[in-house]
């Protein structure tokens, strides 16, 4: 719904600037509640709303905006890159900063979300202020249903959306798992940081040779070697054991490196398959992102439920021993089975085997 209202207006610069108090108040509300503690079950939940509504709004809008800025198929990827760049950037900053700040208490996180206010406001001014304007383009006037079922109705979103899922699927139950993974079988919980920083900055550091190889090979082909390069990577995973830091910061390296992959090219590709999908020259961009951030939140909903109850079944319990082997097989084995199937579906998929529409075809950036 964030998405379709986000195309109904002819500036969707006007939701970012709306979601940056919400998110702002959310995040301050989150990290200093009422003293009352019988208040606190209830404000929590007031203050996730909040939080992740305004997360929502911003990040939405935000990224339909960068779809819309260029038409040209190799700067739309330039452009998902940086974004993503700078994703990776704030999720090490707001990982390590707590430490610095008085630890992961309520003192650190308390003035983290003090300081989060702070570069929210100098951040979202500088995008809204010094970016480049997303296009204007003719105030939607259909039904808001119809809005929200143009997406479903574009065979090559259908098909990009499958393989989206699948990889996601495979990269969240390792998000679910590490810290339990790195506890109970590498027993190396004080290095837990560490790896988290190696896999993320990585990450950020391959997103230029991901931008490279799309442009050499097609961003269908590079993502698909991207998604080679993580099974291939992280399938080692499972003959780890107690004591192997190293090799496991090498696979955070490696698999970090293929993370960029992820990260870049299907926003990229899902700007493409929105343009071929216009419908009276409305494309929409905000709908197709909405359905796009759906997907991606269900997918951690997906992964842990799945992986959780597979592991009780399997007799794992975290911090007590149990079955380390049964970690390992739904850490590693299962992702990489996700990540085949994904890779699989992309190599039977159309997406991109069509040349590029013509200039004169594509609206004015």
């Amino acid at each position: 719904l964030l998405g379709a209202w986000s195309d109904r207006v002819r500036d969707r610069r006007v939701f970012v600037l709306a979601a940056v108090p919400l998110l702002a108040l959310g995040m301050l509300g989150l990290f200093h509640p009422p003293e009352d503690a019988v208040l606190h079950a209830a404000w929590l939940a007031a203050l996730l709303v909040v939080t992740y509504l305004g997360f929502s709004t911003a990040s939405i809008s935000y990224q339909a905006w960068g779809a819309q800025l260029s038409d040209d198929v190799h700067e739309r990827t330039r452009i998902s890159a940086a974004r993503e760049v700078f994703t990776l950037v704030g999720v090490v900053f707001a990982a390590a900063a707590p430490q610095f700040l008085g630890g992961e208490n309520a003192e650190g996180l308390g003035r983290f979300a003090i300081i989060f206010a702070g570069l929210l406001v100098v951040c979202a001014a500088v995008t809204l202020l010094a970016a480049p304007r997303p296009a204007a383009v003719p105030r939607s006037r259909e039904p808001l249903a119809r809005t929200l079922a143009q997406p479903f109705g574009n065979a090559g979103f259908r098909w990009l959306l499958g393989v989206f899922m699948l990889s996601g699927i495979a990269a969240a139950i390792p998000s679910t798992l590490v810290l339990f993974f790195i506890a109970d079988v590498i027993g190396a919980e004080q290095y837990a940081g560490l790896f988290l920083v190696v896999y993320f900055l990585a990450g950020a550091a391959g997103i230029p040779v991901w931008v490279y190889a799309a442009r050499r090979i097609g961003k269908r082909n590079a993502w698909l070697l991207g998604m080679a390069l993580s099974v291939a990577a992280f399938v080692w995973a499972w003959r780890l054991g107690a004591g192997d830091v190293a090799p496991y910061a090498v696979i955070c390296a490696l698999s970090g490196l293929a993370l960029g992959a992820d990260l870049a090219l299907p926003p990229s590709i899902l700007a493409d398959v929105i343009e071929r999908g216009a419908r009276d020259g409305r494309r929409n961009e905000g709908s197709y992102f909405g359905v796009w951030n759906l997907v991606t939140k269900a997918n951690l909903a997906i992964a842990a439920g799945v992986a959780l109850p597979l592991l009780a079944a399997l007799g794992y319990v975290p911090g007590a021993g149990g079955e380390p082997r049964a970690l390992s097989l739904i850490y590693c084995l299962l992702p990489c089975a996700f990540k085949l199937a994904s890779a699989a579906l992309l190599w039977a998929s159309p997406i991109e085997r069509a040349a590029p529409l013509p200039r004169a075809e594509r609206r004015p950036a």
